[in-house]
């Protein structure tokens, strides 16, 4: 049934107003987000095929997939993508730590910090500042790591983050920067503006503390 054939008590918006939210379907939710067709399909034709993609993606539903539904176009695929990423900021439980804070991303650094030789970590993390992944991305000497910035980012550009934290430990107990240090830093600095993804942090890490090199 066509929109404009239900009866105005049993649209969504009307129903949602009188009754509540939790008193549409799924189906009716996604059609009171969605609002309105085109004169190519119906709203309720357009629900259909973006309830088929959830059930289909699950958690893992993206823009692109919802640009494939005939009809719904980009604003309302953006309406649609930030309010399920609000809902999760907000409400869903949390399987993924938030590093927003140098302590908090040091938490994760522990296996690395009594290494006897240089371990080059990466974290990412999406919008929100929930960890994506944590990867190691070289293991180098004694006294020096080797790094590129393709090394760090590719695997930054496959999680779609937003932004990153890159680490190493120095096992001298030193946490003065070196020079190398320094010039991987700006590497990385340059290589984040370019592509979009932020870089939050350089941390040094040894056995009993940490520094920031940004």
């Amino acid at each position: 049934m066509k929109m404009s054939e239900r009866p105005k008590d049993l649209r969504p918006r009307e129903k949602l107003a009188a009754k509540g939210a939790a008193a549409l379907s799924d189906y009716e939710l996604l059609m009171a987000i969605i609002g309105s067709g085109t004169a190519q399909a119906d709203v309720t034709k357009i629900a259909r095929d973006v309830r088929r993609l959830i059930a289909e993606k699950g958690s893992e539903l993206t823009y692109e997939d919802l640009m494939v539904v005939r009809s719904l176009g980009p604003a309302k695929a953006t309406q649609i993508m930030a309010g399920f990423e609000l809902w999760r900021r907000q409400f869903e439980v949390p399987d993924r730590p938030i590093i927003d804070s140098p302590e908090k991303a040091v938490e994760q650094l522990a296996d690395i910090r009594d290494k006897k030789q240089e371990y080059f970590v990466c974290l990412t993390l999406d919008g929100a500042n929930r960890l994506i992944a944590k990867r190691i991305i070289t293991i180098g000497t004694l006294t020096s790591s080797l790094v590129h910035p393709r090394e760090v980012f590719a695997d930054a550009i496959t999680d779609r983050a937003a932004s990153i934290i890159v680490a190493h430990n120095h096992p001298s107990g030193n946490l003065g920067p070196s020079e190398a240090d320094r010039a991987v830093t700006t590497r990385m600095q340059k290589a984040s503006e370019l592509l979009g993804i932020n870089l939050i942090d350089h941390i040094i890490v040894t056995v009993n503390s940490y520094r920031s090199i940004t």
